[in-house]
């Protein structure tokens, strides 16, 4: 059934059916197995019910089954475990294929240059996708390895990207950006000339078509660009002037919950001033949509509504042009919502919508969420780039991923100038691998209510999550599955840090301890956890316990994993 959804160009559903039959004293004995597979569950199987025969698909009961099989859906836990297989098996995936764009060709490698290879990928996804009823997806049986100037691989791949582009509600200033970008790698003649009868291109396409496509589809709303750049540029060295912490993919789980923390609906508008590959905003989309599905029971009105919130509601800001063209394309995944990522300096913006979809260039973004995780060797930490938004903002709400010791100081001026007109809500101390891999410092998240002057006397939610329920290490040659796990609690304690800081009602109670309510000075200087954390306590009997169970806990869980866990999970 999988093969069916992934494979074929026309289903996007299948009934999976098992039968068997066997015999018990001599009287045979079946049994019926009915699953449900879907694009938009992801392809995880959902057995629809029992049943004893094969009745149920009589014309007379089809009703019944049609009914039985809208009722299906994931749970939020089946969902996240999908999620993270997705994430797992993508990466594996682009581990393999940049391993081959990095050998050379001798060795049956593709001899990819590493700083071509996120551009490569992301024009043969736009290749790939199509667009229902104008522009069929590219076919690999069209790259036939010709020499011939309009007939090379390079043009057959970047004409049906054009035709991609021009398929979508996008400014003509954006295809003109998005496709000088592509034609400088398609037509290197050293990509589209074959080698043994095949091109490099063609090559690289045919694991696109196979191996990412299927996923792809199946899961939109990851933020699959920015583990696309992860991997693909793991061995491009740091330009002059970069920071290894200033080019970071925010997990998932993070951009999803810092846009919780906003209380991000259909009606936000929100803005990140470092888009990166989009994650943000990517997560962000995805809140609105589902606000709009739960409230709005009009079809027509329901793909108004999210029509506009993917063009007019979402705007983000990417300076360099190689991580900007993933903002386009995980954005454009996400469903046309593409058209305000803009390639420009935040420092120099000056608020706008700038490219025009329907006349609104002009117009200011009226943005009422800002998420961020800034260059952190910038000015204040990144701080600059949160006074610069955040003064451009009336209200609403702010949450930045940021260096933590850029609140105990080194945030300064900004950090002390922020709180004339917006008041600091929580902090949070965050774990000190979260981007494994990648920034090896120590990070926090700061939540502010925007438009608002702070008062001394307000109680700042002071949070020590540096233990979120996930287990990570560093090992280079390692797969996520190895570097990253769950110890089972990690959905659980998220929801409960977002229900602590929005008083909301807790179903568990695994930050009990965690939280310090305390008044912060107008100096900007002391919004770190460490700094309001009581150093005279006498630790009790229980604080000993639990801090061993938790120990123990998570040394067993690593035994464990170790040694059952294969480098790639399998994918079921």
């Amino acid at each position: 059934a999988q093969a069916i959804i992934n494979y074929s160009k026309s289903f996007q559903e299948v009934i999976a059916i098992g039968y068997n039959g066997y015999k018990v004293a001599e009287e045979i004995k079946t049994e019926i197995g009915v699953y449900y597979l879907s694009r938009d569950n992801m392809l995880l199987p959902k057995k629809i019910a029992d049943y004893s025969d094969l009745s149920f698909l009589s014309e007379e009961h089809l009703t019944s089954l049609s009914a039985a099989i809208r009722e299906l859906s994931l749970t939020d836990e089946e969902k996240e475990r999908r999620n993270i297989e997705y994430e797992i098996r993508i990466e594996a995936i682009l581990k393999k294929l940049n391993q081959r764009m990095e050998d050379k060709g001798e060795s049956g490698g593709l001899n990819i240059k590493a700083e071509s290879r996120v551009q490569l990928v992301c024009g043969m996804i736009m290749a790939a996708l199509g667009y229902k009823d104008v522009v069929a997806p590219l076919e690999i049986e069209e790259l036939k390895g010709q020499m011939g100037k309009n007939t090379n691989d390079g043009i057959i791949v970047l004409n049906r990207i054009k035709d991609f582009l021009n398929s979508k509600n996008l400014p003509q200033e954006k295809k003109d950006t998005i496709g000088s970008i592509f034609t400088a790698i398609l037509q290197d003649v050293n990509y589209y000339t074959p080698r043994n009868g095949e091109s490099p291109i063609k090559s690289v396409y045919i694991t696109i078509k196979d191996d990412i496509m299927p996923m792809f589809l199946s899961a939109k709303h990851l933020d699959f660009t920015g583990r696309l750049f992860n991997v693909l540029t793991s061995w491009i060295p740091l330009r002059p002037g970069d920071d290894k912490n200033d080019v970071v993919l925010t997990p998932r789980y993070v951009t999803e919950m810092m846009a919780r923390l906003c209380k991000v609906d259909m009606n936000s508008y929100v803005w990140d001033y470092a888009a990166g590959s989009g994650g943000f905003l990517v997560s962000a989309m995805k809140l609105m949509i589902e606000d709009a599905q739960r409230n709005i029971k009009s079809e027509r009105e329901l793909a108004t509504t999210i029509d506009h919130i993917q063009l007019f509601q979402l705007l983000g800001l990417e300076l360099r042009p190689e991580i900007y063209i993933l903002a386009v394309l995980n954005m454009i995944l996400m469903g046309d919502g593409s058209s305000h990522i803009l390639n420009k300096d935040s420092l120099l913006y000056e608020g706008k919508y700038e490219q025009s979809v329907e006349d609104e260039g002009e117009k200011p973004f009226p943005a009422n969420v800002f998420l961020l995780n800034p260059p952190y060797s910038e000015e204040g930490k990144g701080f600059v780039f949160v006074e610069k938004a955040l003064s451009r903002m009336t209200n609403g709400m702010a949450a930045i991923l940021i260096q933590e010791n850029a609140g105990s100081g080194q945030g300064l001026p900004f950090t002390k100038r922020l709180l004339e007109r917006n008041t600091l809500l929580a902090s949070i101390k965050m774990p000190s691998k979260l981007f494994i891999g990648r920034a090896g410092v120590q990070t926090g998240i700061y939540l502010f209510e925007v438009g608002k002057k702070h008062d001394p006397a307000t109680l700042v939610k002071f949070i020590d999550f540096t233990y979120d329920g996930f287990l990570r290490q560093d090992k280079k040659k390692a797969s996520l599955a190895k570097n990253f796990r769950d110890d089972g609690t990690g959905r659980e304690r998220y929801q409960e840090l977002v229900d602590i800081v929005l008083d909301h009602k807790r179903s568990t109670h695994h930050l009990d301890g965690n939280v310090i309510k305390d008044t912060i000075s107008l100096e900007g200087n002391d919004w770190t956890y460490g700094q309001h954390q009581s150093h005279n306590a006498i630790p009790t009997e229980s604080d000993f316990r639990k801090s061993v169970s938790e120990y123990m806990a998570w040394q067993i869980s690593t035994l464990l994993t170790d040694i059952s866990l294969s480098d790639e999970m399998d994918f079921q």
